[in-house]
């Protein structure tokens, strides 16, 4: 729920004029140091230094293509579309995991697993207004930006899965941050953003600062906590609860409202995701 709730605040930055670049680079550099005391209180900083340079290259990669790239993406379509129809889209990147996955395998998924993935792009199509020419055209953008940044975040879940058995996911998430944040860094400095952050307000702040410490760095260690005592599957069941958080609060917040079609389209998205994590779970067992 705290990560369903990364919209809302974003939204409430740039109401009161937080540009999204800015919103991207304060978040990561605010939360870069709370993720090294985790790692430096998790494990002695020799077992840090000791970490293989490729594992470290491979994080670093991850964490550019989602947390640099995949954000800006995320962030700007949050300047064009509702925060509930963002939410909606990022939360198909698990299909986009399975259907990399069975490319790279050369393998044909099972009926479960196309049906899930099928749940999933016809519940995109509705959610972004595909039932309403002029909600699909104000939504296409931002819907495309969104697609764009659930792909990068595809891509940092399969090198995580790889990475995260060799140096764990503390590590992994820490190096993989700190490469984001110093991308970041440069793309302020040669962007001319680093003025428009220091213009930021004292409000301004309190709101960035909820975004990289109870939008971040919190529900990280949740999740992760979480699914260590519930296991991947199950802890993927339960992450079905943020799409409808997030409806909620964008219409207690911003009195956004969801077409019955994109409140069905999140409905098909939801049951494609709870498809494909019964599917896995029962392969698996």
């Amino acid at each position: 729920m705290l990560f369903a709730s990364k919209g809302i605040i974003a939204k409430f930055a740039y109401a009161r004029g937080i540009q999204f670049e800015s919103l991207v680079v304060a978040r990561a550099l605010l939360a870069v140091p709370l993720f090294w005391a985790f790692a430096l209180h998790r494990e002695p900083a020799q077992a840090i230094r000791t970490t293989r340079w490729r594992a470290i290259g491979m994080a670093a990669f991850a964490g550019i293509i989602c947390y640099y790239g995949g954000a800006l993406l995320d962030f700007q379509a949050l300047t064009m579309i509702d925060a509930s129809v963002e939410r909606v889209l990022i939360f198909s990147y698990p299909a986009m995991v399975v259907a990399i996955g069975s490319v790279m395998r050369r393998s044909w998924p099972s009926i479960n697993v196309l049906t899930a993935v099928a749940l999933t792009w016809v519940g995109i199509w509705f959610a972004v207004g595909g039932g309403d020419a002029a909600t699909l055209r104000a939504n296409l953008h931002g819907a495309a930006l969104v697609l764009a940044a659930a792909l990068s975040y595809a891509i940092y879940f399969m090198i995580g899965e790889r990475c995260t058995r060799e140096i764990g996911a503390s590590r992994f998430t820490l190096f993989a941050m700190s490469a984001a944040a110093a991308v970041l860094l440069v793309h302020a400095l040669v962007r001319g953003t680093v003025p428009q952050i220091a213009a930021v307000d004292l409000q301004g702040w309190l709101l960035l600062a909820m975004l990289a410490v109870l939008c971040m760095f919190v529900p990280a260690l949740l999740q992760a906590e979480g699914v260590r005592r519930l296991g991947a599957q199950r802890g993927a069941l339960v992450s079905t609860v943020g799409p409808p958080t997030t409806i909620v609060l964008a219409w207690l917040s911003f009195d956004e409202r969801m077409t019955w079609l994109q409140l069905a389209g999140v409905a098909l998205i939801v049951s494609g995701i709870l498809v494909l994590d019964l599917a896995v779970f029962t392969r698996r067992r």
